[in-house]
């Protein structure tokens, strides 16, 4: 099922008990974001949460951790809730094969209900915001769809970009974004810059759920993201055009900002708790001026909690994060099998793969790292053997425990691109890189003995089906 906006998507939560309404009175500050991280540990069928009665605000309705749990994910993709890990990254790598699916131009969208132009604007009297870890230096909107365009190629539409970004709130008319180098609004802006403009933008909160997982894919520049939401919806993305800016945006958007990125202006941003789990300090950021909100009436403001992992970012990053590094590898490499680059955004990735020859899996490795996502995030790869699930993290374990010889299968490349929130680096954007080399030595190197492995039995997977048969019988 296609989702054309996060209402339809929210009653759908509510269908499949996966949607839990806070209905007494909570206060905006702790009990939201703590309610978000809490919520998570309950476990990969964690429900989201929608709060509508927060004292101070006559008019709040946030929902929380709507991709937050694999069951959640899964109906975003309109697979049954009880698709599991594996499954669901194997079904985006098939839907990944469909793109590019062109989007749907419609008329009359639900947003344009309602503006606010020029002196009108302001951010308090439409989004209901609170901060989400104690050290935040303030108000982040963090779960918004970016669209910008690249200004040396505007009439490209492989070129757009649509991205999640966060965003400081610095006044009613005024945010502070940050577009990471790696990230394609950081190139455009860069561009902008150099032409001595200011960069075009539109915010988009409360997306359809389709939108929110592809403005977070890896893809790359020249690619577009309401392609890829077609494809991965089975069905064209609905789109509209913003009446400022001209841009993109999606049909079914619950609040649009318009504005403009102003060139050359900076601003202190932060600290903000990160993805890393840890504070990011306070840093001199591109500052947005808005000139014009749109928004639905009663506008449902999606907000997205985000610390020590894992919270909604990992699952909202999983998926997206495993498939575009998989199919990258396996142009260059048909022997890769599998690719788990669920884990902190990427920083840790794990590729089974078979092997050719003595030091296979070194290169495979190292093309991990210059793949567009691995250039910025990966830190570290670890590469198993094709029998290894690289989801199954006791047969990882088991792999390293055994196959990996820290003598020789410790790989490290010295001063490598880094996102600058990567808390390990010495200088910001900056750190050495692993290769972890736990797979069995293949012809001509010899070392270690691994003459004599355990084969599963061949029975095995009919005896897992059989079980799996009584256990739901019972």
């Amino acid at each position: 099922m296609a989702y054309d906006d996060l209402r339809s998507f929210l009653d759908t939560l509510d269908k499949e008990a996966q949607l839990l309404r806070v209905t007494e009175e909570v206060m905006p500050e702790p009990d939201i974001a703590a309610a978000a991280n809490a919520v998570t540990r309950l476990g990969e069928a964690a429900p989201a949460l929608y709060f509508d009665n927060v004292a101070g605000f006559t008019d709040a309705r946030i929902a929380m951790n709507v991709h937050g749990s694999w069951a959640n994910h899964a109906l975003a993709l309109g697979l049954p809730k009880e698709t599991g890990t594996r499954e669901q990254v194997a079904e985006f790598i098939r839907r990944w094969e469909r793109f590019p699916v062109a989007p749907e131009w419609r008329d009359d969208p639900p947003w344009a209900e309602n503006t606010l132009e020029g002196e009108d604007v302001d951010i308090f009297r439409v989004l209901p915001l609170i901060r989400l870890n104690d050290g935040d230096g303030g108000f982040y909107i963090d779960k918004a769809a970016v669209v910008s365009r690249d200004p040396d190629d505007p009439g490209n539409s492989g070129k757009q970009n649509v991205g999640i970004y966060r965003m400081e709130v610095k006044g009613a008319r005024r945010l502070a974004m940050q577009p990471v180098p790696v990230h394609d609004l950081a190139l455009q802006l860069r561009a902008a810059e150099e032409r001595g403009e200011d960069l075009p933008v539109a915010i988009t909160i409360g997306n359809d759920p389709v939108v929110s997982i592809v403005a977070s894919t890896p893809m790359k520049y020249d690619e577009n993201e309401y392609e890829m939401a077609g494809a991965l919806r089975g069905a064209p993305a609905p789109i509209t055009r913003a009446p400022l800016t001209g841009l993109p945006v999606p049909w079914g958007s619950e609040v649009v900002i318009e504005g403009v990125v102003e060139g050359r202006r900076r601003e202190i941003e932060g600290p903000f708790g990160e993805f890393t789990g840890h504070y990011s300090g306070g840093r001199g950021l591109p500052v947005v001026r808005v000139d014009r909100i749109s928004h639905r009436t009663h506008p449902v403001f999606e907000h997205l909690y985000l610390g020590k992992p894992w919270t909604e970012i990992d699952y909202l990053m999983a998926a997206n994060t495993c498939v575009p590094i998989h199919q990258q590898l396996t142009k260059d490499f048909p022997e890769v099998r599998a690719v788990n680059a669920m884990y902190t955004h990427g920083l840790v990735v794990i590729v089974s793969t078979r092997r050719r020859y003595g030091g296979f899996a070194r290169a495979v490795g190292m093309r991990v790292l210059t793949t567009p996502h691995g250039l910025g995030y990966a830190a570290t790869v670890i590469v198993v053997d094709e029998d290894v699930d690289p989801f199954n993290l006791p047969q990882v374990m088991w792999a390293l425990s055994t196959k990996m010889n820290p003598a020789r299968d410790l790989i490290r490349i010295p001063d490598l691109s880094v996102v600058e929130l990567a808390p390990q680096a010495d200088v910001h954007g900056m750190v050495d890189k692993l290769i972890i080399d736990a797979t069995t030595p293949a012809a001509p190197d010899r070392r270690g003995h691994y003459g004599t492995p355990v084969r599963d039995l061949q029975e095995t997977e009919a005896w897992l089906d059989r079980l799996r048969r009584i256990a739901a019988a019972r």
